[in-house]
């Protein structure tokens, strides 16, 4: 079917891992179908995750105590 990709040609389109495809799924923010062990995407619905933010959120930096 035209417009349907797996997990991995998403993950090419995106420029990311098929693992964070999976996650996107995962979270709900990317729609798709479960077909036997794996997801169909439309490949509209990328335009839903295109825009995110690049990278992982940034840590908070620990807070240490000072030794009197």
């Amino acid at each position: 079917m035209e417009g349907l990709l797996s997990t991995e040609e998403a993950a090419e389109r995106l420029g990311v891992a098929g693992s964070r495809i999976r996650q996107l799924i995962a979270e709900g923010r990317l729609p798709a179908k479960k077909i036997g062990g794996g997801y169909v995407i439309l490949s509209k619905d990328l335009d839903l995750v295109k825009n995110r933010k690049p990278g992982r959120p940034k840590k908070k930096a620990a807070t240490r105590k000072k030794k009197l």
